[in-house]
């Protein structure tokens, strides 16, 4: 637990990654994308002689089949963003994309939609736009790329900040917002399939760009913080802050304060009321019906469903499913949450008393090999088995590729895997994060987790010397409750004050925070 060898995403190295930066010179016209001369395949795009692949159908293709509603993130264009030379209409080429000119448009409309369910972010901008809190800021982002996290970024520009982002997910991309945000002027590197190769690459642009030195990072997963670590130490050491938003990258960040490698203020978002109680919990009992009914067209009501993991992921994913009518067993070590279960109803059971007999697997723990070969081997055929926590570790997807087993691509993020006497279960996203891959999440829960965020990096870019340590912190409650009441009024919502003699009765200030830092909610 002392060091980070056990890490997400396998680090595979950064040597080479440079060469293939620069593909030719840029063509004047930003609708003229130029392709290289042919090259090999990647080998880690080849497909083995054990993996086959449907003819799709136009329902595997169309709008509700990818996590971008207008169905532009799954485009039919072969050429790798690396070896394209892009400009956009200001005539920057510091991005990479999968096509600026033919997406940006649906892009922009994306944000704007998702701009409407986002009061509490779109609240913030315009009362904090006039003071710039974030001049002089130079942010490094590793997160999901969807219209909700354009919001956010676009927030961030307006507050002062210059920053380059990459995704944290290699399946949660969409491109159509990629494309937009490049068109802005927003120096941005993801696109929906990378390989892991790609995936490194794209963080490193926007680690080490020219005349570019960053002092923030907005992470979730702890990638954007381990590359630097890893290879640009020195640069790790005159960052100001990290805002880390997820179970895994915190976790991450824990391991490096312990270890003495923390060298920087951070700030755990994830376990801030504001991100467990509403994204965690509400917007996952949104998304995870979502997920599954779009990309696998399944019926919920009676089919026996096993979350693992009753955290406020897993809390929101049993409540949802059975208010379906599913029957739900739960997995557990944890005491606490197992009586919470069964109080709620559940009966709480461990995997290999259920596997045989459940129709859907749902992990939501933030550990590894949670599901493992084992008990795929066990399941029934038809079984769908998805993850929705952070980490792609949970089920073992690397206990799956064997000579014995074959791959089916039926759906974009769906896959068959068929064993040799005919059962096949269906595997969502490869293991990732099956509600960004497979559908799209509420922007309102979003709107709270990116306001937290926003806050965060104001409060360590702003912080006097001293007052932050090299360690990891949790954010201040009364910025939890700012951020809740930037949400208020779009329920018409109307809270009671208390009056001078009921405050000092409580031994509160008026103006909050009004509960403890161990109160739980």
């Amino acid at each position: 637990m002392n060091n980070l060898a056990d890490t997400v995403v396998v680090d595979p190295g950064f040597g080479g990654g440079d060469k293939q930066q620069q593909a030719g010179p840029a063509p004047q016209d930003a609708s003229v994308v130029v392709p290289p001369p042919a090259t090999k395949q990647s080998s880690a795009l080849k497909k083995t002689s054990r993996y086959r692949s449907r003819s799709l159908s136009a329902s595997s293709t169309d709008s509700f089949s990818s996590a971008s509603y207008t169905g532009s993130s799954e485009d039919g264009d072969d050429v790798p963003p690396r070896e394209k030379v892009q400009k956009n209409s200001k005539g920057s080429s510091d991005f990479c994309v999968r096509n600026i000119f033919a997406q940006h448009a649906f892009g922009r409309r994306e944000i704007e939609i998702a701009e409407q369910e986002m009061p509490g972010i779109i609240a913030l901008k315009k009362r904090a736009a006039e003071d710039k809190p974030l001049k002089d800021a130079k942010i490094v982002g590793c997160t999901h790329i969807n219209a909700q996290t354009a919001v956010l970024i676009e927030t961030l520009v307006e507050l002062g900040a210059s920053v380059r982002w990459a995704a944290c997910n290699i399946y949660s991309t969409q491109n159509e917002v990629a494309a937009a945000l490049a068109e802005s002027g927003i120096p941005i590197f993801a696109w929906r399939g990378e390989t892991e190769e790609d995936f490194w690459w794209c963080i490193d642009r926007c680690v080490n760009a020219e005349n570019w030195q960053p002092n923030m990072i907005l992470d979730d997963g702890g990638d954007a913080t381990h590359l630097m670590l890893k290879k640009y130490p020195t640069m790790f050491k005159l960052v100001k802050g990290i805002v880390e938003e997820s179970v895994t990258g915190v976790h991450r960040l824990y391991q490096l304060s312990k270890a003495g490698k923390l060298t920087v203020p951070a700030m755990n978002v994830n376990d801030s009321v504001t991100k467990t109680k509403f994204d965690n919990l509400y917007s996952c009992k949104e998304s995870i019906l979502d997920s599954l009914k779009r990309s696998t067209d399944v019926m919920f009501g009676g089919k026996q469903v096993v979350v693992c993991g009753y955290g406020d992921v897993g809390k929101g994913c049993a409540q949802a499913l059975k208010g379906q009518g599913c029957i739900v067993y739960i997995t557990e070590i944890d005491p606490i949450c197992a009586l919470q279960a069964s109080m709620d109803g559940f009966r709480v059971v461990k995997l290999n008393e259920v596997i045989r007999n459940v129709d859907i697997v749902v992990t939501a723990t933030g550990n590894k090999n949670v599901v493992v070969r084992e008990h795929m081997d066990k399941m029934k055929s038809g079984c769908i088995v998805c993850n929705m926590g952070h980490s792609n570790t949970e089920i073992d997807v690397n206990g799956l590729r064997t000579p014995d087993l074959t791959w089916e691509k039926v759906r974009s993020q769906v896959d068959h895997i068929i064993w040799p006497e005919g059962k096949y279960i269906i595997l969502l996203a490869e293991g990732r994060l099956v509600n960004l891959s497979c559908s799209s999440i509420p922007s309102f829960a979003v709107s709270i987790t990116s306001a937290t965020q926003a806050l965060a990096l104001i409060e360590l870019f702003n912080a006097p010397p001293g007052r932050y340590k090299s360690d990891v912190y949790l954010l201040p409650k009364k910025m939890d409750e700012y951020v809740a009441s930037l949400h208020l009024p779009t329920f018409d919502a109307h809270l009671t004050e208390l009056s001078d003699e009921q405050a000092k009765y409580m031994g509160l200030n008026k103006a909050g925070p009004f509960k403890p830092n161990y109160y739980r909610y």
